[in-house]
């Protein structure tokens, strides 16, 4: 993601606002919404929504009323209401969107989570808050120093500024629960300002930080996710995959939530077939089903004893057998129903030219050229 003020630069940072993704033009942000009613106007007589969304550091969003009757925008820079002070945050929705956003997120319009919209902010307000935003990352390391002296089993992931700079927000997260009381001591004499300690599970540390994940794109949780589903290693089991956890474990070290995206197409592929566990009983002996293929509809099955031979069948041949053997009709064999699939052929590619050849820049000739020497250096013989 990128906007015209965040070109990268030679060394892969952005060399416009120089915000790492976090800018105020609202092209490049985390969990950035399109407002696709933006360019449509409301019937007569209906007032627009006075509730906007403001973003925060790292796509912390929440929704505060309008209720100067403000002409906001997605991208303006505001003042809001905060305990205590203000804070300072962008408008990333306006409008119609900002009431279905709460509906989804099941917030209501009177609750008073809801606050207030005080201004635009000057260009003081954008001081004092650049400023607060560059003291972040020394006070993160100093922080982490601290943390470590006290031996406490925490670790502290982000730090983030309230607008005013008159309060810290630490986000950290533990396995175990952590007494931070002295620490809070040593982070208000250290850092001279109020201090407000908040635990966070590893996916939101993940969607916080960001990265780039196993596929070679960004973070679903840092770019449009917003909710945590749990996942279970039986989504794995259903798609078939192998059960490592190296490969199925993302960047917050729990299962990748990816997991889940084609779970519901694998579970309606899987109604057609049978149990993989159900055995097949025949006259020549009873088989075990080995291995599926979901995609192409095949299931392979052994004979017990002899399980270097498999025989494919298909989801209806498997479930023909399965009925005929509940109904208790005789079955001779798998080799009745196997089925012979047929390779698909692949291209063969000739070496014509010579370009797979690891030697074909080699200088040729050498030898050639010895042999020559040799002769030159041989005297004729004279005949007697």
């Amino acid at each position: 993601m990128g906007c015209s003020s965040c070109a990268t630069g030679k060394d892969g940072q952005p060399k416009g606002c120089k915000n790492n993704g976090t800018c105020g033009t609202d092209g490049c942000n985390k969990l950035s919404v399109f407002d696709w009613l933006s360019n449509m106007e409301l019937p007569q007589g209906m007032e627009p929504f006075n509730i906007s969304e403001v973003r925060f550091k790292n796509g912390r969003k929440q929704f505060f009323k309008n209720t100067e009757n403000l002409s906001l925008s997605i991208g303006d820079v505001v003042a809001t209401e905060a305990a205590p002070g203000h804070d300072v945050g962008v408008i990333s929705l306006v409008g119609e969107l900002v009431r279905v956003q709460m509906k989804k997120k099941k917030v209501r319009q009177d609750s008073p989570e809801v606050l207030k919209i005080y201004r635009k902010a000057t260009q003081r307000d954008i001081d004092i808050w650049q400023e607060a935003r560059d003291r972040e990352e020394k006070m993160k390391v100093r922080a982490r120093e601290i943390a470590i002296r006290l031996n406490l089993q925490m670790k502290i992931s982000d730090i983030e500024f309230q607008g005013d700079a008159s309060k810290a927000t630490f986000y950290y997260t533990a396995e175990e629960r952590v007494d931070f009381r002295q620490l809070i001591k040593e982070f208000a004499r250290e850092f001279n300002t109020r201090i407000e300690m908040r635990q966070i599970g590893f996916r939101q540390e993940a969607s916080r930080l960001g990265g780039i994940g196993s596929c070679g794109r960004e973070l679903c949780c840092s770019t449009w996710l917003t909710d945590f589903r749990s996942v279970n290693t039986s989504a794995a089991r259903y798609q078939q995959l192998s059960l490592n956890p190296q490969k199925l474990a993302g960047q917050c070290g729990k299962l990748k939530c990816c997991l889940n995206y084609e779970l519901d197409t694998y579970l309606d592929a899987l109604k057609d077939f049978p149990k993989t566990e159900v055995k097949l009983y025949t006259k020549k002996g009873t088989a075990v089903c080995q291995k599926i293929d979901i995609f192409k509809g095949f299931l392979w099955y052994a004979y017990e004893g002899d399980w270097s031979n498999w025989h494919t069948l298909t989801v209806d041949q498997a479930n023909t057998i399965i009925k005929a053997n509940q109904k208790k009709e005789p079955v001779n064999s798998l080799e009745e129903f196997a089925v012979e699939l047929q390779l698909e052929e692949k291209p063969d590619y000739h070496n014509v030219v010579g370009q797979d050849s690891l030697t074909r820049f080699d200088s040729k000739g050498s030898g050639k050229k010895k042999k020559k020497n040799k002769r030159k250096k041989r005297k004729p013989q004279k005949n007697e």
